[in-house]
């Protein structure tokens, strides 16, 4: 299994060729992006658990890696970032279980 931190690189690597190529694409993308993610009526912390919670759920690594990176610079515990992937597992059931394994994994990797 890939190292978190590794799959990060990787994924910047390549979004910014894809920037380079489709800038229209990445440039609606990332204001979509900003749009959802800036501090409003919740704050970014708890947007960035949401969006673990949703990964698993929804089964994406690399959504996994990039938003525990980003819960973890907004200030997210460990613990804070387990639970929001124990809830994801109450929805999900056993295929998000398996993913919420690698939430633990990208503490780890993430935090070296």
């Amino acid at each position: 299994m890939e190292n978190m931190k590794q799959m990060l690189a990787d994924t910047r690597k390549l979004s910014g060729q894809v920037a380079r190529e489709y800038p229209e694409f990445i440039k609606g993308l990332v204001a979509f992006d900003d749009a959802a993610m800036k501090q409003g009526a919740l704050p970014v912390k708890t947007k960035e658990l949401i969006a673990i919670a949703v990964a698993v759920v929804k089964q994406c690594t690399y959504c996994i890696a990039f938003h525990v990176k980003a819960a973890i610079d907004a200030g997210a515990t460990k613990d804070e970032i387990m639970e929001a992937s124990f809830v994801a597992c109450l929805l999900g059931g056993g295929p998000a279980w398996m993913y919420a394994k690698l939430v633990r994994k990208a503490i780890d990797d993430l935090n070296e």
